[in-house]
Order: structure tokens, then C-alpha cells, then sequence
């Protein structure tokens, strides 16, 4: 069984495919954060944005097995791209925490219906075999285990997880992605997001193996 928040077909806001084509596959329950208002205080996680509870978001549900989620997924896609011969379709697993539910026979069930498979993770569950993309998003000081990947995306700043940690992580990209406040509206002012754009656009500068990314999604007003 799987349990999906929401799915949704739109355009990869952040790192390395930013701008790409994507169906996004957000599972429901983290690791890092029970996703409760009330507990957020006291969660490995705490500055987490995103609602990942239960069922009941756009295109969510739960899935007996792999291959009714990975229908699901692909029935997002669309159906006439112009260029279907060139164009790959793309599904990114995201949450919460993904790896808590993507498997190998859902990976399986995903490339046999002609996608490749991104995920983003916070890292502190061994990834499946099989993956495409593989993005790594460390929170405080929860435990890394998975060594390599293709692009580490750190939330910046974080006391308990500042970039020297990570330098010397196996990566093919590094990026910083400004922590926004998750107590203020999207699309509002943030105060706290413009002052730490600032402060990961110097580290970037000062530190060039590093690269800044920005929530285009968010500023062009897509999901």
C-alpha cells in the first residue's frame, strides 16, 4: 500500500532540473516531523513548509500496489508533448519523506511506463536501486547515511547543518536554497527568506563550490 498526499504535474522548481517538465509524487509522513502544528517545536525538522498529512490532497490517495501508482502517475503526463520521441517524462518523489515508501518495484513500475524517477530525500534512509536522480536535503543533525548522490540541496542557514559538514559528501552538484519562514503565507513578504537569500548568496560567493537556488515555483506562482 501506498499513501499519497498529492500528485501533480508541473515544472521542477529547484537545483539542478530546474525548469524541467515533471509529475510530482508527494508521499505522505516524514521521519524528521509528525507533520502536527503542535509538535513542530520539538521536531529534528522544524522550519518544514509543506503539508504531507494524510490523503486527501490534488490527485492523492492510497494505491494497493505499484502498478496502480504508477498509472496514476503516468496518466498525469500528458498525453501529446509534440516531441514525445525526445522528451523523457520525469516523476519526481518527494514528502515528507519518500523513502519511507518508494521501493524498488515502484521504481520498476515507473521506468516500465517510460519515466525517469527523481527523488528528494532528506538522506537518512538508504536509497532504492534503480534511481535516476537522487537529491539529498540533510535537516539538523539528523544522520546522513546515503554517501553520494547527485545533487545535495541544504537549507540554509542551519545551525546543526552547515555546509563545511557536507563538503565532503560524493556529489555532482551542491546548493544552498534560502530557509523561508513557514508561518508566513506564499506569495506574502518574508522578511526572514530575504535576509537569508542574503546570507546564502554570500557563503555562495565566498565559498564558489556552492551554488545558490531560489523556489522558482513559488516566484512565478506555480505549484
Amino acid at each position: 500500500m501506498y499513501r499519497v498526499k498529492e500528485a501533480f504535474y508541473t515544472l521542477q522548481g529547484e537545483g539542478a532540473q530546474a525548469g524541467r517538465a515533471a509529475v510530482f509524487c508527494r508521499f505522505s509522513k516524514c521521519n524528521l516531523w509528525n507533520g502536527r502544528e503542535a509538535d513542530r517545536a520539538n521536531a529534528v525538522c522544524s522550519f518544514c513548509d509543506t503539508d504531507f498529512v494524510g490523503t486527501d490532497g490534488q490527485n492523492g490517495g492510497q494505491f494497493a500496489d505499484a502498478a496502480a501508482l504508477a498509472d496514476h502517475v503516468a496518466a498525469l503526463w500528458p498525453s501529446d508533448t509534440g516531441t514525445s520521441d525526445r522528451v523523457k517524462p520525469y516523476v519526481v518523489c518527494t514528502g515528507g519523506e519518500p523513502l519511507l515508501q518508494l521501493d524498488t518495484p515502484l521504481i520498476e513500475a515507473f521506468h516500465q511506463r517510460g519515466f525517469e524517477v527523481g527523488v528528494e530525500t532528506n538522506g537518512t534512509l538508504p536509497a532504492p536501486a534503480g534511481l535516476d536522480w537522487l537529491c539529498v536535503s540533510p535537516k539538523a543533525d539528523a544522520k546522513v547515511v546515503i554517501e553520494r548522490c547527485d545533487e545535495l540541496k541544504l537549507v540554509y542557514p542551519q545551525s546543526l547543518a552547515m555546509p563545511e559538514r557536507f563538503t565532503g559528501m560524493q556529489a555532482q552538484h551542491f546548493f544552498l536554497s534560502p530557509m523561508a519562514s513557514p508561518a508566513i503565507p506564499e506569495q506574502s513578504a518574508d522578511p526572514v527568506k530575504q535576509s537569508n537569500t542574503r546570507k546564502a548568496t554570500d557563503y555562495c560567493l565566498a565559498h564558489p563550490q556552492w551554488r545558490l537556488t531560489l523556489q522558482m515555483h513559488k516566484i512565478i506562482g506555480i505549484d
